[in-house]
């Protein structure tokens, strides 16, 4: 299968994921790299105004998950660790984390993603370990 086809793919699948319909991420995939963009809003907000981490959380996963699975053609990938880095808060605009692979062998991923504000302020950053899962890239798992 063509790259192009299997990023597009990947961007379909991730934007039918049900937990994207509470944070209606954006996302863009290219060869090991992924851009996840979320509009901030104050339904993601801590009690001290700004975003919870959980947010961060979910932006720098999701693009060291989909940078890793840009790789991988066959099945899912597995986030088997994953470190978080809250540089500074973030109450409006949109969040923009960008990854990358760092590392790659047959049975291990490394990746690695900033995570910017509006202004292209370092907000956090973050890196994981994947692994190769059992579960097949297809149509029923919402790859197509």
């Amino acid at each position: 299968m063509p790259q192009e086809e299997h990023f597009r793919k990947l961007e379909r699948m991730y934007a039918a994921a049900p937990c994207n319909e509470y944070f209606r991420p954006r996302m863009t995939i290219s060869q090991g790299r992924a851009e996840v963009t979320i509009k901030i809003r104050p339904d993601f907000f801590h009690t001290a105004g700004a975003t919870h981490g959980s947010v961060y959380f979910k932006a720098l996963d999701d693009a060291c998950f989909f940078a890793v699975n840009s790789l991988v053609e066959d099945v899912f990938v597995l986030t088997a660790s994953f470190n978080t880095y809250l540089v500074r808060p973030i109450s409006s605009g949109e969040m923009k984390s960008v990854g990358r692979v760092v590392h790659a062998s047959a049975t291990l991923f490394t990746a690695e993603a900033l995570l910017y504000d509006s202004r292209d302020k370092e907000i956090g950053r973050g890196s994981g370990n994947f692994v190769r899962s059992k579960i097949s890239l297809r149509p029923e798992t919402g790859y197509k």
